[in-house]
């Protein structure tokens, strides 16, 4: 891990890289003590790029109509994340499946709107899954960090936090209210690995207290 002003982490994105400049504000407050090494986008339009761009970050694109296979897709980009020496891989709206190599098993995280296990899994992205939380009528929403595995949504649940669903929302309001709970969410999740203080064992995530 070595101190934590090192812990380097690379980002992959797929669009408006919004979790991007989430954390690149909290970096520049001094509020998330990691180093962005590496932007990895699978798309050449992406917003999120130019973010990159502004911070001096070394970006990549990496299309998978590029490749013949999901696991070829993959290797590209784990290589990428090898040669830029970073400790995490931090997903960011990242759209594409990825095949993670045992070497990264646990040093990949995702953010998914919603509290996983519920609204989640294969096609539940992005306006889809609040639409289907509206739809239920469930009284509770909110994001979940977790650290990605080779299923949807599935890898164990690092911290979670819920935000109330309102009578007059709109998967629109929704969306927002959720997203702002993801802007301290996700950056309090890096803090927690930054530091050293993170464990899986088996599905359950244990965070040790500060000393």
């Amino acid at each position: 891990m070595g101190n934590m002003k090192s812990y380097r982490i690379a980002v992959l994105i797929s669009g408006g890289g919004t979790t991007l400049r989430n954390f690149l504000e909290k970096i520049a407050a001094g509020r998330l003590p990691v180093e962005i090494g590496l932007v990895i986008s699978s798309s050449p339009t992406a917003r999120g790029l130019q973010f990159a761009a502004d911070a001096g970050i070394p970006s990549a694109i990496v299309e998978r109509k590029a490749f013949a296979s999901q696991d070829d897709f993959s290797r590209e980009i784990f290589d990428r994340c090898r040669r830029a020496g970073v400790d995490l891989v931090a997903m960011a709206g990242f759209l594409k499946r990825v095949t993670i190599p045992a070497d990264f098993a646990g040093r990949v995280v995702n953010i998914h709107p919603a509290l996983v296990p519920a609204f989640c899994g294969e096609g539940f992205y992005g306006h889809r899954v609040h639409e289907a939380v509206l739809e239920y009528g469930a009284k509770l929403s909110g994001c979940t960090v977790h650290f990605a595995d080779n299923q949807y949504d599935h890898g164990p649940v690092i911290l979670q936090r819920a935000v109330p669903v309102l009578d007059d929302d709109t998967p629109e309001t929704l969306a927002a209210r959720v997203f702002e709970a993801e802007c301290e969410a996700y950056p309090e999740a890096l803090r927690l690995l930054a530091a050293g203080r993170v464990t899986i064992e088996g599905r359950r995530v244990r965070i040790r207290r500060e000393p």
